[in-house]
């Protein structure tokens, strides 16, 4: 059974930086394409992060520059590296296999808070 388990939130300042982890099992990190999706109450799940089979990073435009995406293939995690963090991104924080494919694979999900 395909798994993923999110490792690596909690609570930071402002202006701080995190790194969650995402360890897959079932999942082959470096064929699939691998997302971080986030979600406040309220509101939709917001893809934040993504990463194809061949490498290639996406981020949306509000974000560049200050999350990156990267993955171990022989440790079979992938990793959100977030810097400059605001309260802003707050929010419960989703490691995704396949992005909005009906077969995508998705982890529990790790809360991070950013509050001073």
């Amino acid at each position: 059974q395909p798994q993923l388990v999110e490792y690596g939130g909690g609570l930071v300042q402002p202006g701080g930086s995190l790194t969650l982890s995402c360890l897959a099992s079932g999942v082959a990190v470096n064929l699939n394409t691998m997302g971080w999706y986030r979600q406040t109450p309220g509101k939709q799940r917001e893809l934040v992060a993504s990463m194809s089979f061949s490498g290639i990073r996406n981020y949306p435009d509000s974000l560049k520059g200050r999350f990156t995406i990267s993955r171990d293939n022989a440790k079979k995690t992938v990793y959100l590296r977030m810097n400059n963090l605001q309260p802003e991104d707050t929010a419960v924080y989703y490691c995704n296999a396949g992005l909005g494919s009906p077969h995508a694979v998705w982890g529990q999900g790790t809360q991070v808070t950013v509050s001073s």
